[in-house]
Formats: structure tokens, C-alpha cells, sequence
């Protein structure tokens, strides 16, 4: 067994039930403290097992696996193998490849990667036709609770000071005034630490991971990550990305993305001081300095 965060004894039990004797044990959770991923590996198969963070992670993890990812191209997208609800926990197939962040990529390989993720991410959102009147209603709410910024700002306390909070509520402001917005089921956590390459074939294969935030959403909100971090100083990498996705973004996305980046970082520092996410509060803070400095 390997060092990192010991997988729970429950947990190890319900899984070999499944999948027989379980040879290997892995950590390869996130830094976070709510993630809890582990490899493992059996006579002819290596598996992953997770336990979700929250009911709610669960039931849209669940909902994701079974619904949305075996529409995804073989392969690139994790499948539901078993799960268990008394535990939260989920067994999933692997995807092929090696995490994204851990490769070095040239800008030509970075652009085609965009690329592909484009492509990938407009079919995981699926068409208009594929949410349910439920789905569509879900999704407006989720725009109007990202609107919410009050209960952010209240949790970062002095950690966002009065320039940075004008800037947040005036972005709020703005996105509760923008009308109804394309909407798709979201990945959610759509960054580089949550994509795959696998360059074993002549063409290499993109896929990605991490369905514990899959929602109906307005679909540019899944671009949030993106626009806060890899595509800063890199409109090259926007530009492919927006290829593979098959549309440009209409006007009022444009105008919810920044929004939505600006909320998306008084979050990310709210819940990043208190949890040690060094690296998501310093993403939150480049975004409102960014966004104070374009609004000046």
C-alpha cells in the first residue's frame, strides 16, 4: 500500500465485494481536503473508488455517470461501474492518459488540447432539446445563486477589502440584469487538473474527470476556470478552445463570463483561506484585480 490518505476500511470492503481481491491502493485524491479518490488495483483491472463530499456531490456525480457520460466518446469520460449510497461512494472505470497538469506541452499542443476540449465540452452540455423543463428552471437558479455574492463576501470577511467588494457587488448587479442565457448541462470544475491526454494513439484522445459538480447551469460557467486561468495572457488558447466548442459566445455570455469570474473569486477566497487552497485563493485574487483594473 501506498503512503497518502488510507482508504476507509468500509469503503476497501464494499469495493472488493464488486470487484474481488483488491491487490494495490492508491491516494491520488486533489490537495483539497474534501477529495477522496484512491486507484485500485485488481487481477485484470485497475479502478477508481471515491467518496463523494456531500449528498449533493453524490446525487450530481451519480446523475452524471449515468446519463450524460455514456453519450461522451468511448474513453474519455469516466463510467458508473457500482455505488453506494449509504457510503456516498462510487466506483469508476478509468480514463486513458495522463493528467494534463503533469505534462509538459508545447503552444501548439496546448492550442490543439483547447481544441479538443472545446469540442468535448459542447457534447457533454448536450443541446437545448436534451434538458428537461426541470433542467431549465434548475439552471436559472443556479445563475440567480451565483448572483448571491452577500454570503461570500460575509464569509472573506477582511479578506477582500472595500475595492475588491464594489467590484464584486457591481458584477453581481450586472448578472442579475442579463436575461436568459444558453443553457447546458455543466461539468463544473472544467480546468487542466481535471483533463486527460492520451497520446498512445496517432491522434491523441481528450477526456476529463471530476462529474461531482455536473448541473444544469448556464453553459458559460463552465468556462470560468478557463478564463481565470489558463486563457490569461493566452487568447490563443480561447480561440481554440471556441473552435472545438462549435460557437462563438453571444453577447450576453461574454458579459456573465466576466460576471460570473468575478463571483466565482469572492467564492474562491471565501473558501479557500479557511480550507489551506492556497492555490484558488490566488486565482480569486488575480481575477478581481484583473476585473478592478477593466472596470477603473
Amino acid at each position: 500500500m501506498t503512503a497518502g490518505k488510507p482508504i476507509p476500511p468500509a469503503l476497501l470492503q464494499w469495493a472488493q465485494t464488486v470487484l474481488g481481491p483488491v491487490h494495490l491502493e492508491r491516494d491520488v485524491s486533489h490537495s483539497r481536503p474534501n477529495s477522496r479518490v484512491w486507484e485500485l488495483t485488481c487481477a485484470a483491472e485497475i479502478v477508481f473508488t471515491k467518496l463523494a463530499a456531500s449528498a449533493t456531490a453524490f446525487g450530481r456525480d451519480t446523475r452524471a455517470l449515468r446519463e450524460v457520460a455514456p453519450g461522451m466518446e468511448p474513453g474519455t469520460a469516466p463510467l458508473l461501474l457500482a455505488s453506494d449510497p449509504h457510503q456516498q461512494a462510487l466506483l469508476l472505470s478509468p480514463v486513458p492518459g495522463r493528467m494534463v497538469k503533469s505534462l509538459s506541452l508545447t503552444p501548439a499542443v496546448q492550442r490543439m488540447l483547447h481544441r479538443r476540449a472545446g469540442s468535448w465540452l459542447r457534447r457533454f452540455h448536450g443541446g437545448a432539446g436534451e434538458l428537461s423543463a426541470q433542467d431549465h428552471a434548475d439552471a436559472a437558479v443556479e445563475v440567480a445563486r451565483a448572483a448571491g455574492c452577500e454570503k461570500h463576501l460575509a464569509g472573506a470577511a477582511d479578506l477582500i477589502g472595500p475595492a475588491e467588494r464594489r467590484t464584486v457587488r457591481w458584477h453581481a448587479s450586472a448578472l442579475g440584469q442579463l436575461g436568459p442565457l444558453p443553457t447546458g448541462f455543466i461539468h463544473g470544475d472544467f480546468q487542466e487538473r481535471n483533463w486527460l491526454l492520451d497520446g498512445a494513439l496517432a491522434a491523441p484522445v481528450f477526456g476529463a474527470v471530476d462529474l461531482e459538480r455536473a448541473r444544469p447551469h448556464a453553459a458559460v460557467a463552465d468556462l470560468v476556470p478557463l478564463a481565470s486561468g489558463s486563457w490569461i495572457g493566452r487568447p490563443d488558447l480561447q480561440t481554440a478552445f471556441l473552435e472545438g466548442y462549435g460557437r462563438v459566445l453571444a453577447d450576453g455570455e461574454q458579459w456573465a463570463l466576466r460576471c460570473l469570474c468575478a463571483l466565482d473569486a469572492a467564492s474562491a477566497i471565501s473558501w479557500g483561506v479557511p480550507n489551506g487552497d492556497l492555490e484558488i485563493v490566488a486565482r480569486g485574487r488575480a481575477a478581481l484585480a484583473r476585473l478592478e483594473v477593466q472596470a477603473a
